[in-house]
């Protein structure tokens, strides 16, 4: 029953028929926030995200759609392949083209095939099915690999049965615990982190560093502006170049700014850093940050600590900063578990593949068992 499409441009599909698929829950995934990296020329001719939107139809109904690519390369990816790329290389094949359905520069974990709401559970299971066996097909006759990163761990469950192997992540988040003010959530922090805190923000407020929180349209451009310049200072001394351009702060300006809040660190009227953060349904996303000058303390205040604040004021659950970020911990950020899918068309190379991340992934629980027995920032019970 079940056909499939791919489309260069998202706008071939409509914002109407990605929405109803997307349902609006995570930012990253609608149809304005794709759209702006498609226009904005971020991703496309010219770069190494080549768009290839697929489409899945129940006759001539849209049922399901998934953001794909064709990738060049593996930068923006934040699930590093490139020793599998080596591997691959050095075997004496081509790993570049390949398949990747995630959401461009983007390390947040959302469903990759997007599923209209109005089906039933039976109904889901078999555009799945149909998903997956599809990207294998198309996979085995292209590429040499298909990826489907910072999936959710229900997807990857569901792929594993289909020939694509499961590789475990770490991030590090922070889970609103019913804190009534951020003095709260300090009380159920160990005495050497809460002080360690208290400290820090002291150091802020005494530096004389006023602190400004914006969104919608009280952000206005020339906030814009100077977030842009933020992020390219931080992007140029980090990567050397940076995978946004101008153009696409522009279009969040544009059709975005209900989901974005910027705080802003200003020094004698002027800012002097910035912290993007995009607002979903019940999580907060730290996004970009960056400054012109150096202070000790700057970046936990806007990335971490106002955060955290902002989530307890509106009642938000969870806080994710992104990826890296062990220095988080402290901070009362603990490690959570990622997943991504993986098809690899060669079965040797799948099948070595697949050894590896039996191995990896013991690593990487044996870490967030550590940390969460040993590390904690946390009381104990």
């Amino acid at each position: 029953m079940f056909s499939f499409k791919t489309f260069n441009k998202i706008s071939s599909i409509g914002k109407i028929k990605w929405d109803a698929c997307s349902k609006n829950l995570n930012p990253f995934l609608s149809y304005t926030f794709l759209h702006n990296l498609e226009e904005s020329k971020s991703v496309g001719p010219g770069t190494s995200w080549l768009t290839k939107y697929l489409c899945i139809l129940d006759e001539n109904e849209t049922v399901a759609v998934s953001p794909m690519y064709i990738k060049l390369d593996s930068q923006g990816e934040y699930v590093f392949d490139h020793a599998w790329a080596n591997a691959y290389y050095n075997a004496g094949g081509n790993y570049y083209p390949k398949l990747q359905l995630s959401i461009p520069f983007t390390p947040v974990t959302g469903n990759r095939l997007l599923i209209k709401n109005s089906l039933n559970n039976q109904q889901k299971k078999n555009i799945m099915s149909y998903f997956a066996e599809s990207i294998i097909n198309i996979t085995d006759n292209n590429f040499s690999s298909a990826h489907l990163t910072f999936c959710t761990k229900e997807e990857s469950i569901e792929l594993n049965k289909y020939k694509f192997l499961t590789r475990i992540g770490e991030q590090f988040h922070w889970k609103n615990n019913n804190y009534n003010d951020f003095n709260h959530f300090l009380s159920t922090l160990i005495s050497r982190k809460r002080k360690s805190i208290l400290k820090e923000r002291k150091f802020i407020k005494d530096s004389n560093i006023e602190i400004i929180l914006k969104t919608g349209k009280n952000i206005k451009n020339i906030d814009w502006k100077c977030m842009y310049d933020f992020y390219i200072n931080t992007s140029d001394k980090k990567w050397g170049n940076a995978y946004l351009n101008k153009d696409f702060f522009k279009l969040l300006e544009k059709n975005f700014s209900d989901k974005i809040l910027i705080i802003f660190a200003k020094e004698k009227g002027h800012n002097i850093a910035g912290a993007m953060h995009v607002i979903g349904k019940n999580t907060l996303y730290g996004r970009y940050w960056g400054c012109n000058k150096n202070i000790r303390y700057l970046h936990f205040e806007l990335c971490y600590y106002q955060a955290i604040e902002w989530a307890i004021n509106k009642n938000y659950k969870y806080v994710e900063g992104g990826a890296q970020g062990p220095h988080k911990i402290q901070r009362g950020y603990l490690p959570t578990k990622t997943y991504s899918s993986h098809y690899i068309s060669n079965k040797n190379f799948r099948d070595a593949v697949k050894e590896f991340l039996s191995k990896e992934s013991k690593i990487i629980n044996n870490d967030i068992e550590t940390i969460n027995r040993e590390f904690t920032p946390f009381k104990r019970s």
